[in-house]
């Protein structure tokens, strides 16, 4: 009786001992990959660890960049809208609920695009505008907007420590640098020269440079966000639209939308390290926090794909739905 006793406590602590590590098998410790589909106006939820897709979420018509909330439960969808339709909502998706909650009207500002999360509020551009604007969840209305005076104004980065934003402007061949107003100074505005029409911007994890990929001459500026001047120019591609760093900052992963690849670049030589094939208009990247995964949108493809950042080969495929390519990773 006392051996069987024994057994049985014994079976106990291997289950429990075991939990974690089926918690961790599936992913749901580790966070959710967020994925747009523009054709047929949906978010793709996805486990990231089986690459399975667990729910399509309708949102507002034709959906291009979304980001998520800092504490992973909900996404910000903006709208962008058709040829015929410009957009001018902002679909706020309940992750959990895998459900819209709300689609927040944005009056006359049109053609919602590039959208990124800083401090609790959500900064997005406006094209059709030539602004951004701030949207704040708690309120739940948009408590700030301004003008670049910029054409195309189009993808968007916020620097945390500075509060200073970047804004890549595809028709005016700039970049916008917006600083927050101190004391009594007003919001300062600095249009900053870089190669033709800028699409893609990143920012190092450090935040002292930012990254800007020319669509339209295939090159890319690296500007310096002590000074806002553009301190190194690379020629990358042929049509480069996305830029993102890896988490740790060492490298690049840049989309050449008409070459077909992905441009691995080091950040701290600017040397070219490898151009990974992907097919179908590589578009959005998202890199996983852990700096162990990249997932890349190809849009014609109707697929991501899964980079493996230590050796940077492809170790898998997900088919979130109708033209990919916006994404984010809620954690």
């Amino acid at each position: 009786m006392k051996a069987l006793f024994i057994r049985l406590i014994a079976s106990i602590v291997l289950i429990l001992l075991a939990v974690p590590l089926i918690s961790s098998a599936s992913g749901s410790d580790q966070g959710t990959l967020l994925v747009l589909n523009k054709s047929e106006s949906t978010l793709a939820i996805i486990d990231p660890a089986t690459l399975k897709v667990l729910a399509r979420v309708p949102t507002g018509e034709a959906p291009h960049e979304l980001t998520a909330s800092a504490d992973g439960r909900f996404a910000f969808v903006c709208n962008y809208g058709t040829a015929e339709r410009p957009g001018n909502t902002i679909s706020v998706i309940d992750i959990a609920l895998r459900k819209e909650v709300r689609r927040v009207d944005l009056g006359g500002l049109l053609r919602p695009h590039g959208v990124t999360e800083s401090g609790g509020r959500i900064y997005f551009t406006i094209e059709g505008s030539r602004a951004v604007a701030r949207y704040d969840p708690v309120s739940g209305h948009v408590d700030w907007t301004m003008g670049t005076g910029q054409g195309g104004t189009h993808m968007v980065v916020v620097a945390a420590g500075s509060g200073k934003i970047y804004t890549a402007n595809r028709e005016s061949d700039t970049v916008s640098a917006i600083e927050p107003a101190k004391g009594s100074s007003a919001w300062k505005l600095t249009q900053i020269p870089v190669g033709k029409a800028p699409e893609g911007i990143g920012l190092s994890p450090d935040e002292h440079e930012v990254w800007v990929a020319h669509r339209g001459d295939g090159g890319l500026s690296i500007i310096d966000t002590a000074t806002d001047q553009v301190k190194a120019n690379l020629k990358v591609g042929r049509a480069p639209i996305r830029v993102k760093f890896t988490p740790d900052g060492r490298r690049v992963l840049i989309s050449d939308s008409q070459g077909g690849d992905i441009i691995v670049i080091e950040a701290a030589t600017h040397k070219e390290l490898k151009r990974i094939p992907i097919g179908g208009v590589p578009a959005g990247i998202v890199m996983q926090p852990d700096g162990r995964r990249a997932f890349v949108a190809s849009t014609q493809a109707n697929k991501v794909l899964v980079i493996n950042l230590e050796d940077l080969t492809l170790s898998g495929t997900i088919e979130p739905g109708r033209e990919p390519d916006g994404m984010a990773w809620a954690k």
